[in-house]
């Protein structure tokens, strides 16, 4: 039996090895792309500035590029400051969707004790209604859309 745990945990090992290893050599890969790729992005923009200018002059070129980097960086961050607020609601979604899972998993670790106690059914049920009867004074508390005919 110790020479199949030896084993599985060989073969498990050296997986994990391999994996890590290929991890490392596709991030090595996508770097050296990302690094091309911009190479080649910074030649393009060269070769039509090159272009331009030859048509319309180097200062009217430079101006150009200027001003269109200008509005591109721009609208990046005008894109990013309206999203910053979805972003934010979000983050909030999620934090308290955490903190609810995080709070009904406490409360069913602590069932078994609380229900063995002599006060734990009530400290059980107290909350559990509590809610119900907010969800039911917030369902009544608000206003009731009136009908067409009361509108006149």
């Amino acid at each position: 039996m110790g020479t199949l745990v030896s084993l599985i945990s060989a073969l498990a090992s050296g997986e994990a090895m391999a994996a890590l290893q290929r991890a490392r050599m596709t991030a090595i890969l996508y770097g050296l792309a990302a690094v091309f790729a911009l190479c080649g992005v910074g030649f393009l923009i060269g070769a039509a500035y090159i272009w331009l200018a030859a048509r319309y002059g180097p200062q009217a070129t430079s101006l150009g590029f200027g001003i269109g980097f200008l509005v591109i960086a721009g609208l990046i961050l005008a894109v990013h400051k309206l999203t910053a607020s979805m972003r934010s609601r979000r983050r909030a979604r999620r934090r308290q969707a955490d903190m609810t899972a995080l709070g009904v998993t406490a409360a069913l670790a602590l069932l078994p004790a609380l229900a063995r106690s002599k006060a734990g059914l009530g400290a059980v049920i107290a909350p559990a209604l509590a809610v119900v009867a907010y969800s039911i004074y917030r369902e009544n508390a608000k206003p009731k859309p009136r009908a067409p005919e009361d509108m006149h």
